[in-house]
C-alpha cells in the first residue's frame, strides 16, 4: 500500500489492521511518534491525518488511504514551527516522551483556532498527558505560539 507522510509517498507491505503507529517506527523509521498506552488515550502517538491530531497506536493504516499523514518529523521538516519553538522557549519538557504527540496535538489546535483561550486549550489537549506534570509550561507554550500565529 502507500502512504502519504511528510509530503513524501511510500510503498510499505503491511497489513491493513497494522496499527499506522508500528508502521511509522518499525517499518519506516519514523522514531519521532511515541508508543505510549497503545489505547489512544494518552497522546504520546498522535500524528496529523488531514491535519486532525489522531492517535497513530489505535489507527488501521488500512483505514488511512491516501490522505495526508504528518509525524513530528513532517512538522519541523522546514524549520521549527511555532509551537516548537515556544516550547523550546518555555522550557517545557523534562522527559519529553510526551513532547511529539503534545506539539502534535497543539499544532492542529493552533490551525482550527489560532487563538484560542486558555479553556480552549484545555479542551483541545484532552487526550494528551504529561507524566511529569509540565501542563501548566504546555498551556503557556500554547499561549506564545498562538501570539505569533497571524
Amino acid at each position: 500500500m502507500e502512504l502519504n507522510i511528510n509530503e513524501k509517498i511510500y510503498r510499505v507491505e503491511a497489513q491493513p489492521d497494522d496499527s499506522l503507529l508500528s508502521v511509522l517506527r518499525d517499518d519506516l523509521d519514523l522514531t519521532g511518534t511515541k508508543y505510549g498506552c497503545g489505547e489512544g488515550a494518552c497522546g504520546a502517538c498522535k500524528v496529523l491525518i488531514d491535519d486532525v491530531a489522531t492517535p497513530s497506536c489505535i489507527t488501521r493504516v488500512g483505514s488511512v488511504g491516501a490522505r495526508k499523514i504528518t509525524t513530528i518529523e513532517g512538522i519541523g521538516m522546514n524549520g521549527l514551527n511555532a509551537v516548537q519553538q515556544a516550547v523550546l522557549a518555555v522550557d517545557v519538557f523534562q522527559c519529553a516522551y510526551c513532547a511529539s504527540g503534545m506539539i502534535v496535538a497543539a499544532t492542529s489546535l493552533l490551525k482550527k483556532n489560532a487563538h484560542p483561550s486558555d479553556e480552549e486549550i484545555r479542551h483541545g489537549m484532552q487526550g494528551n498527558i504529561c507524566r511529569c506534570g509540565t501542563h501548566p509550561r504546555i498551556l503557556r507554550a500554547i499561549q506564545k505560539a498562538s501570539q505569533k500565529q497571524k
